[in-house]
């Protein structure tokens, strides 16, 4: 058997507003899900799914791993964070091949914006 990468589960205290800030941004629609839980796409799907798992307690401290979204305009692709409920946490990085930068979700999960150049 083949090991395959089927999804990210993601710990909330609000799954279901965490979700649809993560399907609006990503254009994911929302599968089947157990209760209280909302997942992103399906099992088999071309891309992983995202799975939003409820937790009691809050985040705490830097996650040690996050989601990487390749976007065509970097400037655009913010608003539409501001715009979901999510805000850039001020960190920036260029690079030779592209900028980056660092966003969070409207509990905190941060992630990169990533815009190529070339």
């Amino acid at each position: 058997m083949a090991n395959v990468w089927s999804g990210v589960t993601i710990d909330c205290l609000d799954p279901v507003r965490v979700a649809r800030f993560w399907s609006a941004l990503l254009g994911r629609e929302p599968g089947s899900s157990e209760e209280g839980w909302v997942y992103l796409g399906e099992r088999g799907d071309a891309q992983p799914r995202l799975v939003f798992q409820p937790v009691a307690e809050p985040r705490a401290g830097k996650v040690r791993i996050h989601l990487d979204v390749t976007v065509d305009d970097l400037d655009e692709a913010m608003s539409t964070v501001a715009r979901l409920g999510g805000t850039f946490t001020g960190e920036r990085h260029d690079y030779d091949e592209g900028v980056v930068v660092v966003m969070a979700d409207p509990e905190g999960h941060e992630f990169c914006l990533v815009e190529y150049r070339g």
